[in-house]
């Protein structure tokens, strides 16, 4: 039996999937479409708005960026759900934030193996970075 292994690379916009399974490598790039942080039009005080009509503004805004990283994440979470050995690897916060959405689907078939701080990637380099992780040639493509 051919084992799944997935390889992922995420930060707040975009992650790579490398799946490989047998001789095969699949690679899909899924974008959060999650807003950037949020940002005042017109500054502080524009048009006699008070500061806590901006800091609630600027609360509403966190809370959809929460929620759309969420479903990314949810999203993300759904390809681990069919392979069995798992790495994740990315720069920022965004791949402890996937590891827990991951333990909170209680998928007793996928298994984290490492979950390792790198830098921005290309597409090339993260399909390379994953298969030196799970230890195959780089001649299987």
């Amino acid at each position: 039996m051919n084992v799944k292994k997935l390889g992922i690379w995420i930060d707040h916009k975009e992650a790579f999937l490398v799946t490989l399974q047998g001789d095969q490598t699949a690679v899909e790039h899924i974008e959060s479409n999650a807003d950037s942080h949020y940002k005042p039009s017109g500054g502080w005080k524009a048009s006699g708005t008070s500061v806590a009509q901006s800091v609630s503004k600027e609360q509403t805004a966190d809370e959809r960026l929460k929620h759309q990283l969420h479903q990314y994440y949810q999203q993300v979470a759904a390809e681990v759900d069919k392979a069995q050995r798992v790495y994740i690897c990315g720069p920022g916060a965004a791949k402890i934030e996937l590891e827990k959405e991951i333990a909170k689907t209680k998928n007793p078939h996928a298994k984290i193996e490492a979950v390792e701080t790198c830098d921005k990637m290309t597409e090339k380099q993260v399909v390379a970075k994953v298969k030196s992780f799970f230890h195959v040639p780089a001649r299987l493509s």
